[in-house]
């Protein structure tokens, strides 16, 4: 699949103008907050973490569906860290909406309380702050979400350290002491 720029920022404004009808917000996460927080990764996907219970994420999904979207609904098993992940395929390419609604609610909602940050000015399109981004990559856990901590540490020198251990201490994530330690900060 090759992704488009502005036709996947497009569609994910218009899903998130879908989230809205069912009082539900998004920030980006994943490889587009990595940008606008100075790390670029390569990506095709655009996504999109959100709080919803099962009932509304299930709604949602054939709400879209009525709107042409194609959409995959994965529902989280026992053992799911999520509470649901929902892949949107639209033209230019593929959406994907990160339920965390039962199981870490607190990082979407803290994050949606923050100044916003939008990918270009108008867009609906909100971006993670730096502190909840580094939250979701801990709670992510492996190799590849610790790199990409490191990477954002090192990337964002005036970052305020306090801020970002305070709430990584508040929602009992392990392991950014050390993370700030292979960053220099």
């Amino acid at each position: 699949m090759n992704a488009h720029p502005e036709s996947i920022l497009h569609a994910a404004e218009s899903v998130v103008a879908v989230l809205k009808e069912f009082q539900t917000e998004a920030v980006v996460i994943g490889a587009l907050a990595l940008a606008a927080h100075h790390y670029v990764r390569f990506t095709e996907d655009l996504d999109l973490g959100m709080n919803a219970s099962a009932q509304k994420f299930r709604a949602i999904a054939e709400a879209l569906r009525a709107r042409g979207f194609h959409v995959e609904l994965r529902e989280p098993d026992a053992d799911d860290p999520l509470s649901g992940v929902m892949d949107v395929m639209c033209p230019g390419g593929l959406i994907q909406l990160v339920n965390f609604g039962q199981t870490f609610p607190a990082v979407i909602e803290d994050a949606l309380q923050a100044p916003p940050l939008t990918v270009r000015p108008e867009s609906a399109l909100r971006v993670v702050p730096l502190p909840h981004l580094v939250a979701l990559k801990l709670y992510a856990g492996g190799f590849k979400s610790k790199a990409d901590v490191v990477e954002l540490l090192r990337r964002n020198t005036d970052a305020d350290r306090d801020e970002i251990l305070a709430l990584c201490k508040r929602y009992r994530l392990r392991g950014l002491p050390e993370l700030l330690e292979e960053a220099g900060k």
